[in-house]
């Protein structure tokens, strides 16, 4: 999936994430979380895995987390990435 534009989903309340995807050359990815020492890894591998899934090969992603589970995270992630693309969506893949 190709990032044309700038997009963002979810609040910054507590266990929710905010999540800003925009165009890059490369793909950037930068997690800052309240929950940093605890989960720091996961919430990057879950990220990762989300990207993978939705074939993102470049654009800057940034998650501000305030301790959201694992599903928020990827629907975070999902939802921004839809929003900044122009690529027709394969629904059954999601």
């Amino acid at each position: 999936m190709r990032i044309v534009n700038d997009s963002l989903a979810g609040t910054l309340e507590s266990s929710d994430a905010v999540v800003r995807v925009s165009p890059h050359d490369t793909l950037e990815v930068t997690v800052v979380s309240t929950v940093e020492a605890q989960f720091g890894a996961q919430i990057r591998a879950v990220v990762a895995d989300t990207l993978d899934s939705l074939d993102v090969r470049d654009g800057r992603v940034v998650v501000e987390d305030k301790g959201a589970l694992d599903c928020t995270l990827r629907a975070r992630v999902q939802a921004a990435v839809m929003r900044a693309s122009d690529d027709d969506l394969d629904w059954s893949a999601l």
